[in-house]
Protein backbone atom coordinates (compact mmCIF):
# COMPACT_ATOMS: atom_id res chain seq x y z
CA UNK A 1 0.00 0.00 0.00
CA UNK A 2 1.32 3.36 -1.09
CA UNK A 3 1.84 5.69 2.10
CA UNK A 4 1.61 9.30 1.37
CA UNK A 5 4.21 11.44 3.29
CA UNK A 6 2.46 14.82 3.38
CA UNK A 7 -0.26 15.06 6.21
CA UNK A 8 -2.04 18.22 8.20
CA UNK A 9 -1.38 17.20 11.89
CA UNK A 10 1.28 13.65 12.56
CA UNK A 11 0.09 12.06 15.78
CA UNK A 12 3.30 10.24 17.63
CA UNK A 13 2.08 7.26 19.53
CA UNK A 14 -1.27 6.07 18.73
CA UNK A 15 -3.06 4.83 21.95
CA UNK A 16 -5.52 5.76 24.39
CA UNK A 17 -4.64 10.25 23.94
CA UNK A 18 -3.03 10.06 20.48
CA UNK A 19 -5.96 7.63 19.09
CA UNK A 20 -8.50 10.20 20.35
CA UNK A 21 -6.67 13.41 19.23
CA UNK A 22 -6.55 11.20 15.49
CA UNK A 23 -10.77 10.61 15.44
CA UNK A 24 -10.96 14.14 16.34
CA UNK A 25 -8.64 15.54 13.80
CA UNK A 26 -9.66 13.67 11.24
CA UNK A 27 -13.91 13.85 11.58
CA UNK A 28 -13.55 17.99 10.85
CA UNK A 29 -11.35 16.80 7.79
CA UNK A 30 -7.96 17.53 8.73
CA UNK A 31 -5.08 15.17 7.13
CA UNK A 32 -4.08 13.09 9.70
CA UNK A 33 -1.12 10.22 10.08
CA UNK A 34 -1.23 8.17 13.68
CA UNK A 35 2.28 6.37 14.33
CA UNK A 36 2.72 3.70 16.60
CA UNK A 37 5.32 1.40 17.40
CA UNK A 38 2.74 -1.37 17.88
CA UNK A 39 -0.31 -1.99 16.92
CA UNK A 40 -3.22 -0.34 18.88
CA UNK A 41 -5.37 -1.27 21.26
CA UNK A 42 -1.97 -3.50 22.74
CA UNK A 43 -0.33 -5.21 25.69
CA UNK A 44 2.92 -2.45 25.26
CA UNK A 45 1.29 0.86 26.51
CA UNK A 46 -1.01 1.87 29.68
CA UNK A 47 -4.61 0.96 28.47
CA UNK A 48 -4.41 -2.73 28.26
CA UNK A 49 -6.39 -5.01 31.32
CA UNK A 50 -9.37 -3.97 31.09
CA UNK A 51 -11.32 -2.00 32.95
CA UNK A 52 -10.56 1.75 33.79
CA UNK A 53 -12.26 3.49 36.20
CA UNK A 54 -14.31 6.65 35.87
CA UNK A 55 -14.85 9.54 38.59
CA UNK A 56 -16.47 12.47 38.57
CA UNK A 57 -15.76 14.17 42.14
CA UNK A 58 -12.09 14.04 41.10
CA UNK A 59 -9.23 15.01 43.31
CA UNK A 60 -7.05 17.98 41.64
CA UNK A 61 -9.50 20.67 41.89
CA UNK A 62 -12.21 21.86 39.40
CA UNK A 63 -10.19 21.59 35.88
CA UNK A 64 -10.26 17.56 36.91
CA UNK A 65 -14.16 17.76 37.55
CA UNK A 66 -14.82 19.60 34.86
CA UNK A 67 -12.51 17.28 32.19
CA UNK A 68 -14.00 14.18 34.18
CA UNK A 69 -17.49 15.13 33.29
CA UNK A 70 -17.26 15.75 29.65
CA UNK A 71 -15.03 13.10 29.03
CA UNK A 72 -17.60 11.25 30.24
CA UNK A 73 -20.27 12.57 27.79
CA UNK A 74 -17.73 11.94 25.16
CA UNK A 75 -18.13 8.33 25.94
CA UNK A 76 -21.32 7.89 25.51
CA UNK A 77 -21.10 9.72 22.56
CA UNK A 78 -18.34 7.28 21.36
CA UNK A 79 -21.03 4.41 22.38
CA UNK A 80 -23.85 5.74 20.18
CA UNK A 81 -21.31 6.36 17.18
CA UNK A 82 -19.91 3.14 17.31
CA UNK A 83 -22.93 1.00 18.87
CA UNK A 84 -21.22 -0.67 21.95
CA UNK A 85 -21.23 -0.59 25.10
CA UNK A 86 -18.38 0.83 26.93
CA UNK A 87 -19.18 2.53 30.18
CA UNK A 88 -20.76 0.80 33.02
CA UNK A 89 -22.28 3.54 35.74
CA UNK A 90 -21.53 0.59 38.03
CA UNK A 91 -21.30 3.60 41.22
CA UNK A 92 -17.31 3.97 42.52
CA UNK A 93 -16.90 3.98 46.46
CA UNK A 94 -13.69 5.96 47.37
CA UNK A 95 -12.46 4.60 50.93
CA UNK A 96 -10.07 6.70 52.97
CA UNK A 97 -8.74 5.98 56.41
CA UNK A 98 -9.21 9.31 57.86
CA UNK A 99 -5.02 9.32 58.51
CA UNK A 100 -4.56 9.57 55.12
CA UNK A 101 -6.94 11.21 53.28
CA UNK A 102 -9.96 13.83 53.56
CA UNK A 103 -12.96 14.28 51.14
CA UNK A 104 -13.91 17.66 51.98
CA UNK A 105 -12.15 19.16 48.92
CA UNK A 106 -14.15 17.17 46.53
CA UNK A 107 -17.25 17.62 48.22
CA UNK A 108 -16.80 21.57 47.52
CA UNK A 109 -15.81 20.62 44.24
CA UNK A 110 -18.69 18.47 43.13
CA UNK A 111 -21.26 20.96 44.79
CA UNK A 112 -19.72 23.54 42.38
CA UNK A 113 -20.36 21.31 39.42
CA UNK A 114 -23.89 19.42 40.71
CA UNK A 115 -21.42 16.03 40.80
CA UNK A 116 -24.26 13.78 42.94
CA UNK A 117 -22.27 11.93 45.81
CA UNK A 118 -22.95 10.14 49.46
CA UNK A 119 -20.56 10.42 52.21
CA UNK A 120 -20.64 7.43 54.01
CA UNK A 121 -18.97 6.21 57.58
CA UNK A 122 -17.99 2.49 57.83
CA UNK A 123 -21.11 1.15 59.23
CA UNK A 124 -22.90 2.27 56.71
CA UNK A 125 -20.71 1.30 53.88
CA UNK A 126 -20.96 -2.25 55.82
CA UNK A 127 -24.19 -2.42 55.43
CA UNK A 128 -24.76 -1.70 51.89
CA UNK A 129 -21.45 -3.50 50.97
CA UNK A 130 -21.31 -6.59 53.36
CA UNK A 131 -18.03 -7.62 51.69
CA UNK A 132 -16.14 -4.67 52.82
CA UNK A 133 -14.72 -4.60 56.48
CA UNK A 134 -13.61 -1.17 57.75
CA UNK A 135 -11.95 0.08 60.60
CA UNK A 136 -14.26 2.84 62.11
CA UNK A 137 -11.56 5.91 61.72
CA UNK A 138 -12.51 5.11 57.65
CA UNK A 139 -14.99 6.98 55.53
CA UNK A 140 -16.32 7.07 52.18
CA UNK A 141 -17.68 8.77 49.48
CA UNK A 142 -19.91 7.28 47.24
CA UNK A 143 -19.90 8.55 43.66
CA UNK A 144 -23.17 6.89 41.85
CA UNK A 145 -22.89 8.26 38.37
CA UNK A 146 -19.26 6.94 37.91
CA UNK A 147 -17.87 3.70 37.43
CA UNK A 148 -15.80 1.77 34.62
CA UNK A 149 -14.39 2.21 30.96
CA UNK A 150 -13.63 -1.02 29.01
CA UNK A 151 -10.25 0.51 27.50
CA UNK A 152 -9.06 -1.63 24.86
CA UNK A 153 -12.56 -0.96 23.26
CA UNK A 154 -12.58 2.23 23.94
CA UNK A 155 -9.30 3.04 22.16
CA UNK A 156 -10.58 0.29 19.17
CA UNK A 157 -13.53 2.18 19.33
CA UNK A 158 -11.74 5.32 18.38
CA UNK A 159 -9.22 3.46 16.08
CA UNK A 160 -12.48 2.39 14.04
CA UNK A 161 -13.74 5.96 13.90
CA UNK A 162 -10.36 7.84 13.13
CA UNK A 163 -9.97 5.35 10.22
CA UNK A 164 -13.39 5.63 8.74
CA UNK A 165 -13.29 9.28 8.97
CA UNK A 166 -10.54 9.13 6.73
CA UNK A 167 -7.27 8.81 8.90
CA UNK A 168 -3.88 6.97 8.34
CA UNK A 169 -2.78 4.82 10.62
CA UNK A 170 1.13 3.34 10.91
CA UNK A 171 1.40 0.46 13.12
CA UNK A 172 5.04 -1.46 14.14
CA UNK A 173 6.41 1.94 13.17
CA UNK A 174 9.05 3.51 15.43
CA UNK A 175 10.20 6.59 15.30
CA UNK A 176 13.54 7.11 15.26
CA UNK A 177 13.70 10.79 15.46
CA UNK A 178 12.12 14.00 14.53
CA UNK A 179 12.99 17.47 12.86
CA UNK A 180 11.05 20.53 13.11
CA UNK A 181 10.73 23.98 12.62
CA UNK A 182 7.93 26.68 12.96
CA UNK A 183 6.76 25.75 9.84
CA UNK A 184 6.63 22.47 9.79
CA UNK A 185 7.41 18.61 11.52
CA UNK A 186 8.94 15.99 9.84
CA UNK A 187 9.28 12.58 11.45
CA UNK A 188 12.12 10.01 10.24
CA UNK A 189 11.22 5.98 10.87
CA UNK A 190 12.31 2.81 9.34
CA UNK A 191 9.36 3.11 6.94
CA UNK A 192 10.04 6.59 5.88
CA UNK A 193 9.77 9.96 6.40
CA UNK A 194 6.78 11.99 7.16
CA UNK A 195 6.04 15.59 7.14
CA UNK A 196 3.27 17.38 8.59
CA UNK A 197 2.24 21.41 9.94
CA UNK A 198 2.11 20.32 12.77
CA UNK A 199 2.30 16.97 15.42
CA UNK A 200 1.14 15.86 18.50
CA UNK A 201 3.47 13.70 20.60
CA UNK A 202 1.45 11.25 23.02
CA UNK A 203 3.97 8.10 23.50
CA UNK A 204 2.80 7.44 26.87
CA UNK A 205 5.71 5.10 28.65
CA UNK A 206 7.75 5.60 25.81
CA UNK A 207 8.47 9.18 25.80
CA UNK A 208 11.94 8.27 26.55
CA UNK A 209 12.19 7.44 23.14
CA UNK A 210 11.84 10.65 21.63
CA UNK A 211 14.86 12.15 23.46
CA UNK A 212 16.86 14.41 22.65
CA UNK A 213 14.18 15.97 20.37
CA UNK A 214 12.07 16.57 23.77
CA UNK A 215 12.97 15.85 27.39
CA UNK A 216 9.84 15.57 30.27
CA UNK A 217 10.09 14.77 33.97
CA UNK A 218 8.04 11.53 32.83
CA UNK A 219 9.23 8.39 34.42
CA UNK A 220 7.79 4.71 33.14
CA UNK A 221 6.66 2.16 36.27
CA UNK A 222 5.71 -1.09 35.99
CA UNK A 223 2.69 -1.79 37.93
CA UNK A 224 0.91 -4.63 38.91
CA UNK A 225 -2.81 -5.54 39.21
CA UNK A 226 -4.60 -9.24 39.53
CA UNK A 227 -7.98 -10.91 39.46
CA UNK A 228 -9.10 -12.74 43.01
CA UNK A 229 -11.54 -15.31 43.37
CA UNK A 230 -14.43 -13.63 45.45
CA UNK A 231 -17.27 -14.89 47.07
CA UNK A 232 -20.65 -14.50 44.79
CA UNK A 233 -22.68 -12.11 44.79
CA UNK A 234 -21.28 -9.88 47.40
CA UNK A 235 -18.71 -9.21 44.55
CA UNK A 236 -20.38 -9.42 41.12
CA UNK A 237 -20.67 -6.26 38.92
CA UNK A 238 -24.16 -5.08 38.98
CA UNK A 239 -24.03 -5.68 42.89
CA UNK A 240 -20.73 -3.79 43.86
CA UNK A 241 -18.68 -0.60 42.62
CA UNK A 242 -15.46 -0.05 41.64
CA UNK A 243 -13.56 1.60 44.14
CA UNK A 244 -10.73 2.96 45.84
CA UNK A 245 -8.63 2.43 48.84
CA UNK A 246 -6.52 4.62 50.80
CA UNK A 247 -5.09 2.88 53.58
CA UNK A 248 -1.97 3.41 55.77
CA UNK A 249 -0.12 0.47 53.76
CA UNK A 250 -1.06 2.23 50.41
CA UNK A 251 -3.40 3.31 47.82
CA UNK A 252 -5.15 0.57 45.74
CA UNK A 253 -8.23 0.69 43.04
CA UNK A 254 -10.50 -1.89 42.24
CA UNK A 255 -13.21 -3.45 40.11
CA UNK A 256 -15.92 -5.77 40.44
CA UNK A 257 -16.07 -9.21 39.19
CA UNK A 258 -17.10 -8.73 35.85
CA UNK A 259 -18.58 -12.00 34.59
CA UNK A 260 -16.54 -14.30 37.08
CA UNK A 261 -13.42 -13.35 36.65
CA UNK A 262 -12.76 -11.73 39.93
CA UNK A 263 -12.05 -8.92 41.36
CA UNK A 264 -9.72 -7.15 39.99
CA UNK A 265 -7.39 -4.87 42.66
CA UNK A 266 -4.14 -3.04 41.60
CA UNK A 267 -1.77 -0.60 43.66
CA UNK A 268 -1.49 2.73 42.64
CA UNK A 269 1.42 4.12 44.53
CA UNK A 270 4.96 2.49 44.53
CA UNK A 271 5.90 0.18 41.87
CA UNK A 272 9.29 -0.99 39.88
CA UNK A 273 11.22 1.45 37.71
CA UNK A 274 11.10 0.79 33.58
CA UNK A 275 13.11 2.22 30.94
CA UNK A 276 11.87 2.00 27.40
CA UNK A 277 13.25 -0.96 25.40
CA UNK A 278 13.94 -3.01 28.25
CA UNK A 279 12.08 -5.92 29.08
CA UNK A 280 9.32 -5.83 31.54
CA UNK A 281 9.16 -8.63 33.75
CA UNK A 282 5.77 -10.61 34.19
CA UNK A 283 3.88 -10.56 37.09
CA UNK A 284 4.98 -12.86 40.14
CA UNK A 285 8.74 -11.66 39.39
CA UNK A 286 8.76 -10.38 42.81
CA UNK A 287 6.80 -11.77 45.97
CA UNK A 288 4.84 -8.33 46.60
CA UNK A 289 3.56 -8.32 43.09
CA UNK A 290 1.06 -11.13 44.76
CA UNK A 291 1.11 -10.31 48.53
CA UNK A 292 0.54 -6.78 48.26
CA UNK A 293 -2.63 -7.13 46.73
CA UNK A 294 -3.68 -9.93 48.92
CA UNK A 295 -3.26 -8.16 52.15
CA UNK A 296 -5.65 -5.58 50.74
CA UNK A 297 -8.35 -7.91 50.26
CA UNK A 298 -7.69 -9.91 53.16
CA UNK A 299 -7.54 -6.55 55.11
CA UNK A 300 -10.87 -4.88 54.10
CA UNK A 301 -12.54 -7.16 51.68
CA UNK A 302 -11.40 -10.77 53.05
CA UNK A 303 -14.50 -12.59 51.26
CA UNK A 304 -12.51 -11.52 47.95
CA UNK A 305 -9.19 -13.07 48.78
CA UNK A 306 -9.77 -16.05 47.21
CA UNK A 307 -7.13 -18.04 44.58
CA UNK A 308 -5.22 -15.74 42.56
CA UNK A 309 -7.13 -16.59 39.04
CA UNK A 310 -4.62 -14.36 37.08
CA UNK A 311 -2.16 -11.05 37.03
CA UNK A 312 -1.07 -8.61 34.68
CA UNK A 313 1.62 -6.03 33.97
CA UNK A 314 0.87 -2.41 32.96
CA UNK A 315 2.94 0.88 32.43
CA UNK A 316 2.57 3.95 34.47
CA UNK A 317 4.17 7.29 33.16
CA UNK A 318 4.72 9.32 36.35
CA UNK A 319 5.49 13.42 36.32
CA UNK A 320 6.83 14.19 40.03
CA UNK A 321 3.21 15.67 41.14
CA UNK A 322 1.19 12.91 39.30
CA UNK A 323 -0.20 15.54 37.34
CA UNK A 324 -0.76 16.00 33.64
CA UNK A 325 1.58 17.33 31.04
CA UNK A 326 -0.85 19.07 28.09
CA UNK A 327 1.29 21.96 26.54
CA UNK A 328 2.92 23.15 23.50
CA UNK A 329 6.74 22.41 22.81
CA UNK A 330 8.97 24.82 24.65
CA UNK A 331 10.75 25.27 21.32
CA UNK A 332 8.12 24.69 18.46
CA UNK A 333 4.80 26.09 19.25
CA UNK A 334 3.16 23.77 16.23
CA UNK A 335 4.16 20.66 18.28
CA UNK A 336 1.52 19.43 21.68
CA UNK A 337 2.91 17.37 24.12
CA UNK A 338 0.74 15.22 25.77
CA UNK A 339 1.69 12.69 28.44
CA UNK A 340 2.66 11.71 32.33
CA UNK A 341 -0.66 10.78 32.68
CA UNK A 342 0.31 8.99 35.94
CA UNK A 343 -1.88 6.20 36.21
CA UNK A 344 -5.37 8.00 36.18
CA UNK A 345 -5.61 9.37 32.96
CA UNK A 346 -7.10 6.73 30.69
CA UNK A 347 -10.42 8.24 31.79
CA UNK A 348 -9.96 11.90 30.33
CA UNK A 349 -8.60 10.08 27.05
CA UNK A 350 -11.92 10.99 25.14
CA UNK A 351 -11.41 15.09 26.17
CA UNK A 352 -7.91 14.91 25.85
CA UNK A 353 -8.23 13.94 22.55
CA UNK A 354 -10.71 16.80 21.89
CA UNK A 355 -8.29 19.40 23.85
CA UNK A 356 -5.55 18.16 21.71
CA UNK A 357 -7.88 18.87 18.28
CA UNK A 358 -8.66 22.31 19.80
CA UNK A 359 -5.27 23.45 21.00
CA UNK A 360 -3.61 22.26 17.15
CA UNK A 361 -6.33 23.41 15.25
CA UNK A 362 -7.64 26.73 16.91
CA UNK A 363 -4.44 27.11 19.35
CA UNK A 364 -7.84 27.34 22.26
CA UNK A 365 -9.42 24.81 24.30
CA UNK A 366 -12.60 25.55 26.44
CA UNK A 367 -11.20 23.31 29.07
CA UNK A 368 -8.75 24.96 31.49
CA UNK A 369 -5.52 23.19 30.85
CA UNK A 370 -3.27 25.61 33.08
CA UNK A 371 -2.49 22.35 36.09
CA UNK A 372 -0.84 21.04 33.26
CA UNK A 373 1.61 23.43 31.56
CA UNK A 374 4.99 22.18 31.02
CA UNK A 375 6.58 25.43 32.82
CA UNK A 376 5.65 24.07 36.48
CA UNK A 377 9.14 22.07 35.44
CA UNK A 378 12.65 23.55 35.80
CA UNK A 379 14.51 23.20 32.46
CA UNK A 380 11.90 21.32 30.25
CA UNK A 381 13.72 20.95 26.99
Amino acid sequence: MLIRTLYDVIVVGAGSMGMSAGYHLAKQGVRTLLIDTFDPPHQEGSHHGEPRLIRHAYHGGPAYVSMALRAHKLWNELEDATESSLLVQSGVLNMSSSKVYSYEERLKDSLQFGVPIELLDADEIAKRWPGIRLPEDFAGMYEPEAGYLFSEKCVGAYRQLALAAGATLLPYTRVESIGADHSGVSVYTQHGVFHAEKAILSAGAWFKTLEPFITLPIQSVRKVVGWFQSESPLFDAGDFPGFTLGTVEGGFYGFPSIGGAGVKIGRHDQGVLWQPGEPIEPFGTYADDEADLRRALETYMPAAAGKLIRGAVCKYEMTPDEDFIIDHHPAYPNILLAGGFSGHGFKFSSVVGEILSDLIMKQETTQDISPFAISRFSNPV
